[in-house]
């Protein structure tokens, strides 16, 4: 019986995390298609992080940042704004 070895050291090839978001939005053109207050759902969208869907876009116009999320961001989004809306009523 061979035993195969637990770690090839012939391999030394980098294994690289490849990001699957190919799109974002801002926070911005997502208010609007929501319908809701922008700086609303700034407040909101503080308790997401980048797991979360949620990134930070620079740019000359916005050089401190503008919150962007991913299509899952919007979801994440969306269920905090659910759960805000159940909370306060």
């Amino acid at each position: 019986m061979e035993l195969v070895p637990a770690v090839d050291h012939g391999n030394r090839s980098l294994t690289m995390h490849i990001n699957k978001v190919h799109a974002v939005r801002t926070l911005a053109l997502v208010a609007r298609e929501l319908g809701e207050d922008a700086d609303w759902l700034a407040d909101i969208a503080t308790d997401l992080e980048p797991e979360d869907g949620l990134v930070w876009v620079y740019d000359p116009q916005h050089p401190d940042g503008t919150m962007a999320f991913s299509e899952f961001g919007i979801e994440s989004l969306r269920n905090l704004i659910d759960i805000r809306r159940i909370t306060t009523t």
